[in-house]
């Protein structure tokens, strides 16, 4: 289900602490650096080295790691809720270090860190903070003085849900409450999925729970400032696949970017768009799409709870995170009952390496976030030290299925390169496991195709047998076949309106 807005000014429950001006000065700058903006020094103990080491990016620092390491020498009790979109309120229990602790300087840092992955896996924009008030205000202060607290507070808060992300301290932090609803799984009739990525689109064309039809086009929508670039592109792969049914009963879409109710709130494929032409024309573009077929069921939702739900109707079974490797990162969980949650789970922008000179997100800025891991960007970035002879002038898909010709010929640097990939995931996901129930994980995207997919799994499966043996027991790792890997969206997409 899309997250709706939360209103501006709802009731708080229990006393709250407000930080008064004065109060949040004084303690900006001491959270500044605690928050790792100008680097604090924090002990190798508190930023282990794996013991699987990716073999092309030896700096890694897990953040499954760091926060365990962190939580042994922590002693102070925090209690951070987040206030979700639809009502609903995470509660996660942590702690810090006492002030008389050498490295007390880091909590801001690890308490930051960990809100930005509360944050951009389940959205919402307001905090509520029950521990230290320093813990609050620096948070606070982070959001907004900082150029990547400002970037989360504008794109989670305001463009999302209708305001700066608000810190609050309290002794009484609102209850803990989850809802959550049926996804998709509608295949009667004829339907048309389809999926919207930054380097091709990809679309279904689907008749009873069959597939008759599916084509992957390439396009270049990041830097189109012309929305009609968008609509004529869509429209175009819509036309192909009704080509292939006897009509056109339904159409579901996904794509990178937050949708309510079928606008578009945030989305990378628009960033090349004017604000004004994004308001204009970009916001309801699927509302006129919809109206363009005669206002059939029509129903686009964020790529990575479609990813989820093509995860758990590729395999028959919940509990289940779907990945997709591509442009970017998505990610999305399909619960143990079968449902999916309001939770934004944008796992593109949540930190998995907490090495102060991590790679930085060419968006946000930020470092260390999943996208510089497990996406396009990723195999850019790591060309280089795999020493392979591939232009960087190259527009990152091209580059990628240069690295997959290197993998077929069977070339030891690309293998490398994969192997790297899946280093760093399977520490990813001993650390998603502490936000989110696992059972299964599923990867998709352009990234997975090829043999390099399989070396993903196989690496990312060796660190849980490693590091994690009660997460390798517990977890199983899932890949669809080709023709699933390059479609499956698109079809799970097509499941999506409900017919009458």
């Amino acid at each position: 289900m899309s997250p709706k807005p939360l209103s501006r000014s709802p009731q708080r429950p229990g006393p709250q602490k407000s930080l008064s001006p004065n109060q949040e000065r004084s303690h900006s700058c001491r959270n500044d650096l605690a928050l790792g903006r100008i680097c604090p020094v924090i002990a190798a103990s508190l930023l282990p080295a794996p013991k699987l080491s990716p073999v092309l990016d030896p700096g890694f620092r897990p953040a499954a790691l760091a926060r365990r390491a962190f939580a042994a020498e922590a002693k102070i009790p925090v209690l951070i809720a987040l206030e979700q979109a639809d009502g609903s309120v995470f509660h996660h229990r942590t702690a810090v270090l006492e002030d008389s602790h050498p490295q007390a300087q880091a909590n801001g840092f690890f308490i930051e860190r960990l809100c930005k992955t509360l944050l951009w896996a389940y959205g919402g924009r307001r905090l509520w903070i029950d521990g230290p008030a320093d813990i609050a205000a620096g948070l606070q202060a982070h959001y907004r003085d900082t150029a990547v607290g400002r970037f989360d507070s504008e794109i989670i808060g305001e463009r999302i849900y209708g305001g700066p992300i608000e810190v609050v301290h309290t002794t009484n932090p609102p209850p803990a409450k989850a809802t959550s609803a049926p996804l998709g799984r509608h295949l009667e009739g004829c339907r048309i999925g389809f999926d919207l990525g930054g380097s091709d689109r990809k679309v279904a064309a689907v008749q009873d729970g069959k597939v008759v039809f599916s084509e992957e086009i390439v396009w270049d929508p990041y830097f189109q400032s012309n929305p009609q670039y968008h609509l004529d592109g869509i429209q175009d792969s819509l036309r192909r696949a009704a080509a292939h049914l006897p009509r056109v009963d339904a159409i579901g879409g996904s794509a990178a970017g937050v949708y309510v109710n079928n606008q578009v709130k945030v989305a990378s494929l628009f960033r090349g768009v004017s604000k004004e032409d994004f308001d204009t024309h970009v916001r309801d573009l699927f509302l006129t799409l919809r109206k363009q077929w005669n206002g059939i069921p029509f129903d686009v939702v964020n790529d990575g709870e479609v990813t989820a739900l093509a995860a758990s109707m590729s395999l028959g079974v919940n509990s289940v995170l779907g990945v997709s490797m591509g442009t970017s990162t998505a990610g999305g969980l399909v619960t143990a009952e079968g449902n999916i949650t309001s939770w934004l789970n944008e796992l593109a922008f949540a930190p998995v390496d907490y090495r102060p000179d991590g790679p930085a997100d060419e968006w946000s800025g930020d470092r260390g976030c999943g996208v510089q891991f497990f996406s396009q960007q990723a195999v850019g970035r790591l060309i280089p030290a795999a020493g392979l002879d591939i232009a960087s002038t190259l527009p990152l898909p091209e580059r990628l299925v240069k690295v997959q010709e290197h993998m077929a010929a069977g070339d030891e640097r690309a293998a490398r390169l994969y192997q790297t990939i899946g280093t760093c995931f399977g520490y990813a996901v001993a650390h998603w496991s502490d936000f989110y129930d696992l059972r299964h994980v599923l990867i998709l995207g352009r990234v997975t195709s090829g043999a390099g997919g399989e070396v993903i799994l196989r690496e990312a499966q060796s660190v849980l047998a490693a590091e994690f043996p009660t997460l390798a027991a517990q977890i199983r790792f899932h890949m669809p076949d080709e023709k699933d890997k390059r479609h499956g969206q698109a079809i799970a997409a097509a499941s999506l309106p409900a017919l009458g």
